[in-house]
């Protein structure tokens, strides 16, 4: 099929996508992905519980599947680094003396859905008011898009081998999003691999997530069990969590690229108060009303109140912190599985090696 013909091209794209806040943007043809990668990670189960993985591979893999006629897929990526980890950081601070569940980077701010989503509509306004009769699919991490692969064939980045995307300007502190249309535009070169022999990623890994570059175990993956996992969380990735109470940067924060990062950070997704490191305490006792007040436009709401409360009992136990222990035993008769179990789990820790004034487990 032809496309219409239009005013858009490459560069007003470009302008307009910075224009609505973005920080890199890359454009690719829309012609299939390779399915090998994804194939690779299905036929090993890997994908865990998501089963989405599977069931929409077409559409992940076809994005004339999603916008029948798109000749154009636009890749934009925001940052989050709101500076590098120091030392006194609270997240840091806070685990040493086994008080603080750590939170991954990205969840420290506002919801990056709600973020993208506002940023998106922006950029259709601009891209339909420089072409009324464009067509066009804009996704952040909702719809069945691979945006990595996408952001690596539009030029923005590479797939690293921990998984994630990498930049050279940001490193791999972005969130992505697409936006996929029905006009001709010139691509950009797909971005070449820079991982190089560096595999520091791979032993980083708490749990063993990672059993080759590029190949991810979502079975094993603490992002994986503390955010979309509901229910219990195998014992042998308690064992490893490392005091992580929503998602996991262990793979990221040994990556040489973000130690050179640039620190760029869109304003809404900059911590907040209480944010960067969970406390314990008051989490191991805070009901479901308390959390929806607290967490409700944040990207914690994701794991919901039960997994966030397990994960908080997981991180008390992992931590070792025997001041936590009458709190934890108050969810061992909990109707929840995953609470329970964790709860079950934790107290048996701290009553067998707990230290009284806080430290690290092992």
């Amino acid at each position: 099929m032809t496309p219409p013909r239009s005013t858009l091209d490459g560069e007003l794209v470009k302008s307009a996508a910075r224009e609505a806040g973005f920080h890199e943007v890359g454009i690719a043809r829309a012609v299939p992905l390779d399915p090998g990668p994804l194939d690779r990670m299905l036929e090993r189960g890997f994908e865990a519980d998501m089963a989405w993985l599977r069931t929409q591979r077409a559409e992940r893999l076809d994005p004339g599947r999603l916008l029948p006629g798109a000749r154009s897929v636009v890749v934009l990526a925001l940052g989050h680094s709101a500076g590098r980890e120091r030392p006194d950081d609270p997240a840091r601070r806070g685990a040493a003396v086994g008080s603080a569940g750590k939170v991954a980077r990205y969840a420290r701010g506002r919801d990056y859905h709600i973020v993208m989503k506002r940023r998106l509509a922006d950029l259709a306004a601009r891209l339909r008011a420089l072409d009324p009769g464009v067509r066009l699919f804009a996704s952040a991490d909702i719809a069945p898009v691979m945006e990595k692969a996408w952001a690596q064939r539009a030029g923005v980045g590479w797939v690293g081998k921990n998984g994630c995307l990498i930049t050279r300007r940001l490193g791999s502190w972005v969130l992505l999003a697409t936006v996929i249309l029905d006009r001709d535009l010139e691509p950009d070169a797909p971005h070449p691999e820079m991982c190089g022999t560096c595999d520091a990623c791979l032993g980083a890994c708490p749990t063993g997530a990672l059993p080759e570059p590029g190949l991810l175990d979502a079975r094993l993956c603490l992002s994986f069990q503390t955010i979309e996992r509901r229910g219990p969380v195998p014992e042998a990735v308690a064992e490893r969590s490392g005091g992580w109470a929503f998602g996991c940067d262990d793979c990221q924060t040994v990556c040489p690229w973000n130690r050179v990062a640039e620190e760029r950070c869109e304003k809404d997704l900059a911590p907040r108060p209480g944010q960067s490191a969970l406390d314990l305490g008051e989490m191991l006792r805070l009901g479901p009303e308390g959390f929806h007040r607290r967490f409700d436009g944040t990207a914690l709401a994701r794991a919901r109140h039960d997994g966030l409360l397990r994960n908080a009992i997981l991180a008390a136990g992992w931590l070792g912190d025997r001041r936590h222990l009458e709190a934890v035993r108050a969810h061992l008769g909990s109707e929840l599985p995953g609470v329970r179990q964790a709860a079950l789990w934790a107290a048996a820790r701290l009553e067998r090696g707990g230290l009284d004034s806080g430290g690290s487990g092992s």
